[in-house]
């Protein structure tokens, strides 16, 4: 049987969980934007345009579900599809202005949120608390969880 301490901890991390992603999802919902369709659009910002096959490929979903993705993202002015420059065939995805303006907000909010959570506590028990959370996650990936988008409907 786990330890009390450990049940205890996991109920912090698990209403930690709850209240993030009611933050994040309310946040995104202003913007038009899922949680899904936003991880889309950091691998976008990381990688530059990019074909639906290389954003399926990083999100470790179907081509099907990313073509949802785009088309919504697309209907929405978050991203266009341009003509690729070398393969007649393929399309590259790429940001409007409005998508990449609401992107490099989101960066800029992403820094004051981690001012929030983590700004005022001492740097030994930031580095104990991050390395136990990077302990944590790979425990989940050895474990074989990942951390990919699911297969949500657009």
């Amino acid at each position: 049987m786990a330890e009390q301490r450990h049940i205890a901890g996991l109920d912090r991390v698990l209403e930690l969980v709850v209240l993030l992603d009611k933050d994040m999802t309310e946040s995104l919902a202003t913007q038009g934007l899922t949680p899904s369709r936003t991880t889309l659009l950091w691998l976008l910002r990381s990688n530059g345009p990019s074909t639906q096959r290389a954003l399926a490929d990083g999100l470790g979903v179907s081509a099907r579900t990313v073509t949802g993705l785009v088309d919504g993202l697309e209907a929405t002015g978050f991203v266009t599809r341009q003509p690729h420059p070398t393969d007649r065939r393929a399309l590259l995805v790429t940001f409007t202005e409005h998508g990449a303006a609401v992107v490099a907000e989101m960066e800029q909010q992403q820094g004051g949120f981690a001012d929030l959570l983590f700004g005022g506590m001492p740097d030994e028990r930031f580095d104990c608390l991050y390395a136990g959370l990077s302990e944590i996650v790979d425990r989940l990936r050895a474990a074989g969880l990942t951390t990919t988008p699911s297969e949500e409907q657009p």
